[in-house]
């Protein structure tokens, strides 16, 4: 498997083309150029997966780990040294499909979406390194290069989200999507260096992580804080403020963002570390759970009011990254399976949702091609005009509620299971989260293809299906989100558990049946309160309930707290006293040792005359003045 090294080269190498040469070349050119480079990558990511779960496992019953290309860049000491490489396991095979998987379909459909776009070639450019930073992080051997790769990763989000560089709100919001998780990253590094001086190593592979010498406790700090960087890389709260404004940027750039590199790279670290957690943190690993449970409610109560229809999916998004976070923190070190239902659980959840998110935000994007407006106000009716994208979403949002045969039913069965095996009422929280999950993506869903139709506005712009680049990738992702959740289609055979054994998808009947009749009340009453043109019990609800309806609808006012914090807290009362004590008091005593410096030279330099006979008074002067002191 030495070809993998080119999984990542290729989208290199493309950023380098397009980034330099972009500019001269035409549209039709530099999009070829992105997309077949990585159509290659998934053909290399899908034929590793066949060969890596075709391959015969270890007497165990567990798969291999290989490292390849592996070779040190800095050496510390005799075992602490930062290495390259790339790591082959069930994690990042399974990563590797989703994140080219995602990517390809999002430039194909970029084809169609951002056709006449100024600084096409320069989307193209950060579209490549936006995969290959994501592909890099997945199979990093090491933290450290995980670390280089996430930093890249935010570099990329920031250049995409950034994109329309002319409008303010897109430069305020990739400012803020970059300094919010550097915040974060910072708790990252530290517990990188930490863990890299208790353990020894910066590798994370089984046999290193079993090499722990003592200091338990300060393993746990390390992981505490790798936890930090992972909870803002994937908004999770009090950090998520920056995902719902990175919808500045281009909708193909939210379904890659939201589907399968940055917001999954949080949930991907705490799998990745998941022994370590678990053997040696299991009470920060129950924070994860508790942090991941409140962040999945709160982002579904905004989500249930919001009427912009990117908005509605990023909260959505940081909702189902909450579910992930359950999923890992639930585990406990008594499970018969050492984790193997919750990490399953989060991985196959990982795995299903990149497909209908990307799916969902896809669609976002062909409607407001269609319509030139992300509110609902300006949709309604649009199945009449819209047949593909209609049918495409649809099955999206029933994956997404958990409805049978689509792929989010089997997943989110498999987190409720884990929950419900940790705790009941986690799992009844966890149930009731997943209802709102089936009610406010119904209630997007009818108010956009249902609701009532903007007549005036679609008499001035008829509404029409999207084009072929667009549509098709609908169809694919569609195509995976119906039989993606059958245990024979899934080309790596059922689940891995944490220790690397094969998990069965089964399903708790009971849960099942439950979840699923709690998920059909909830699209029944999206559909009586949102699926006519009228919807007298949502105003009415809306009067009711306004102050909470507001609150909501502002986010409940966490970017106010933000700004209120950082400019009236931080600004005013710390950093302008120091200011003035830099300008006036630091500043002041260096200008004054330059002016006394100075004054001191000025008043001297007259015995710098260059007349010989003075410099021979003066010395004579001196030598009497000697010769007095020594007799006195």
């Amino acid at each position: 498997m030495e070809y993998t090294i080119l999984i990542l080269l290729l989208p290199f190498l493309s950023f380098l083309v397009l980034g330099l040469g972009g500019k001269w070349m035409s549209h039709r050119t530099a999009g070829l150029i992105g997309t077949a480079s990585l159509t290659v990558t998934a053909v290399l990511s899908y034929l590793t997966a066949a060969l890596y779960f075709g391959a015969d496992r270890l007497a165990d019953g567990t798969y291999p780990v290989h490292t390849l290309w592996h070779f040190t860049w800095l050496p510390f000491t005799e075992r602490l040294s930062i290495d390259l490489g790339i790591l082959l396991d069930p994690i990042s095979v399974m990563m590797l499909i989703v994140i080219s998987t995602v990517s390809l379909m999002v430039h194909i459909y970029s084809f169609g979406y951002m056709k006449g776009e100024r600084g096409f070639q320069r989307y193209y450019a950060f579209l490549s390194l936006f995969s290959m930073s994501m592909l890099g992080l997945v199979v990093a051997p090491n933290i450290f290069q995980m670390y280089l790769f996430w930093e890249l990763v935010g570099v990329s989000s920031y250049l995409l989200i950034g994109f329309y560089y002319t409008k303010p709100a897109a430069i305020a919001a990739s400012k803020k999507a970059f300094i919010v998780t550097r915040f974060a990253d910072l708790g990252f590094l530290v517990g990188i260096l930490i863990y890299g001086y208790y353990v020894g190593t910066y590798d994370i592979t089984p046999g290193a992580m079993t090499a722990v010498k003592g200091g338990s406790a300060m393993i746990s700090l390390a992981l505490g804080l790798m936890f930090i960087g992972g909870a803002g890389k994937s908004a999770m709260f009090p950090l998520h403020i920056w995902l719902p404004d990175a919808m500045e940027g281009p909708t193909p750039v939210s379904a890659l963002i939201h589907a399968a590199t940055m917001v999954v790279a949080g949930v991907y670290l705490v799998a990745r570390m998941f022994p370590l957690f678990i053997e040696y943190a299991p009470d920060v690993l129950h924070l994860v759970a508790y942090v991941g449970a409140f962040t999945a409610f709160f982002a579904a109560s905004i989500a249930c009011v919001q009427s912009d229809i990117k908005r509605v999916l990023a909260f959505s998004t940081i909702s189902q990254i909450g579910f992930m976070m359950v999923a890992l923190g639930v585990c406990t070190s008594t499970d018969p399976h050492h984790g193997g239902l919750g990490y399953m659980a989060s991985m196959y959840h990982l795995f299903t949702h990149a497909m209908f998110k990307a799916l969902l935000f896809l669609g976002a994007g062909s409607i407001i091609h269609a319509v030139h407006s992300n509110e609902m106000s300006a949709m309604g009716g649009l199945r009449k005009y819209m047949p593909v994208t209609h049918w495409t979403f649809l099955i999206a949002c029933l994956a997404i509620a958990g409805i049978p045969p689509f792929t989010g039913f089997f997943s989110k069965d498999e987190i409720l299971a884990a929950c419900f095996q940790y705790s009941d009422a986690m799992g009844w929280i966890m149930t009731a989260i997943a209802a709102m999950t089936a009610y406010y993506m119904f209630r997007l869903y009818f108010g956009i293809f249902w609701g009532k139709e903007n007549k005036e506005l679609h008499a001035a712009h008829r509404p029409h299906e999207s084009p072929l680049s667009m549509t098709f990738p609908l169809v694919f992702l569609a195509a995976i989100t119906v039989v993606g959740g059958w245990q024979f289609i899934l080309p790596f055979g059922h689940f891995i558990s944490a220790d690397g054994q094969l998990y069965d998808i089964h399903l708790d009947k009971q849960i099942a049946l439950t979840s699923v009749a709690i998920a059909v009340v909830a699209i029944v009453l999206a559909a009586l309160v949102y699926r006519k043109d009228r919807q007298p019990v949502a105003d009415a609800l809306a009067r009711r309930f306004h102050g909470l309806w507001t609150a909501a609808y502002h986010r409940f006012y966490i970017d106010e707290v933000y700004q209120f914090v950082t400019h009236k807290i931080i600004f005013r009362c710390i950093s302008t006293p120091v200011a003035w004590w830099d300008r006036h008091v630091v500043d002041g005593f260096f200008n004054f040792l330059a002016w006394a410096s100075d004054a001191g030279s000025d008043s001297i330099r007259t015995l710098q005359s260059g007349r010989v006979q003075q410099y021979a008074l003066v010395f004579l002067l001196g030598v009497l003045a000697l010769i007095l002191i020594l007799l006195i």
